[in-house]
């Protein structure tokens, strides 16, 4: 009886761990990097097609290796250019790939769990519950993926993304190494080669690994910050109870004053009508955000089914603007995008295995609210 043998899969090999791989099957290490230009500059998944590398060794590879990539279940295009990907990773779960064009940027969205971990209370995905972390290969794989789809392949000066940030599903923080080993990839002259100003990890403040990201790898860092006090925050952003702001705040600045350059953190602010969009709270930030460089990103709330939250007026929106960039600070409102194919921010939901049993507390919640709804109108009508 014969045992099969599992194969490397390279597609999430960062430059030494492919060296590290080639050693192992006694090949010299320059092969790591004529391997990877196929696989990230050219998009190729077949041994074959690498003609530069010897028949023998490419057979040998066929036997031990594989270039496998998350399986791409539907492919999707908003009306305003957006495109939104939903692939099948390992686990069964699918997750969901976001790029958004804007001018001669295009950002893509990467996620990096199978659901999320947290459960932020108004974001969709949180409600999906939590199956599993993505590997390297399934978080650098949606570039890949993307990147193919252009056409963009090789990569050139006017490629397609040209910004990535750690904004899909999930917490980055809690898929630690396999995160970090895909933003290598990214910004490596041999994956992706993307600026490390224009690859940003957006986390809601796990402040242990914000400190460990330093010692690791120099990105944009963006905060899901959401509320400007711990009271509020605490029921926005639950994580807000283990670390709160004061210490997340300074977690953040030593991980940009470790950078040693003139880059500033990125705050992240969704606003949610008559939650945390009236005027007192945007003087509360700026006397939060007083002594940190940063700029400001408000992110009108998109609306899922039964989430409790609404939108905040235009006029609301923009008062809240007005107040900060009274007080200096540069501050952008996110348009929002792809929202008929529900890609826009806080909307991303896939199809997640559920392990935390999350989801099927939030779908009983939302049933009996329903009930008791229509006991209502049965009753008004009488």
């Amino acid at each position: 009886m014969t045992t099969s043998t599992v194969k490397t899969n390279l597609l999430g090999l960062t430059q030494p761990e492919m060296e590290k791989f080639f050693d192992s099957i006694g090949e010299k290490r320059f092969r790591a990097g004529q391997v990877m230009k196929w696989i990230h500059h050219f998009g190729v998944d077949d041994f074959d097609a690498m003609t530069n590398v010897s028949k023998a060794l490419r057979d040998k590879l066929k036997a031990i290796a594989e270039v496998r990539g998350p399986e791409v279940v539907s492919e999707d295009i908003s009306s305003d250019g957006t495109r939104k990907w939903v692939v099948r990773v390992a686990s069964g779960s699918c997750v969901e790939t976001v790029y958004i064009p804007q001018g001669k940027r295009g950002t893509l969205c990467v996620s990096s769990q199978a659901g999320c971990a947290l459960d932020c209370s108004f974001c969709s995905t949180g409600k999906q519950g939590f199956n599993s972390n993505l590997t390297a290969a399934e978080v650098i794989g949606q570039v890949w993926i993307a990147n193919k789809s252009f056409g963009s392949v090789p990569a050139t000066i006017d490629r397609a993304i040209t910004n990535v940030v750690m904004m899909g599903m999930g917490e980055p923080l809690l898929n630690f190494d396999n995160v970090v080993a895909a933003m290598h990839l990214m910004m490596d002259d041999l994956g992706y080669g993307i600026s490390k100003r224009r690859v940003t990890l957006s986390t809601s403040g796990v402040v242990p690994m914000i400190d460990e990201l330093a010692k690791h790898i120099d990105v944009s860092l963006a905060l899901s910050l959401h509320a400007p006090n711990d009271a509020l925050r605490n029921q926005l952003v639950p994580i807000n109870k283990k670390y709160p702001l004061k210490m997340l705040l300074e977690s953040c600045q030593r991980y940009m004053s470790a950078l040693g350059e003139k880059r500033v953190l990125t705050i992240e602010y969704t606003l949610l009508k008559d939650v945390n969009d009236k005027l007192e709270h945007a003087v509360e930030m700026i006397e939060l955000l007083k002594d940190i460089p940063c700029k400001i990103n408000l992110i009108p709330f998109n609306p899922f089914p039964h989430s409790g939250y609404e939108r905040p007026s235009n006029n609301a929106i923009r008062r809240f603007q007005d107040q900060l960039h009274q007080a200096g600070y540069n501050v952008t409102v996110r348009t929002t995008r792809g929202e008929d194919i529900d890609a826009a921010c806080g909307q991303l939901v896939g199809q997640v295995l559920d392990r935390t049993r999350r989801s099927e507390r939030y779908i009983a919640v939302r049933e009996l609210s329903a009930d008791s709804d229509l006991a209502q109108n049965a009753a008004n009508t009488n």
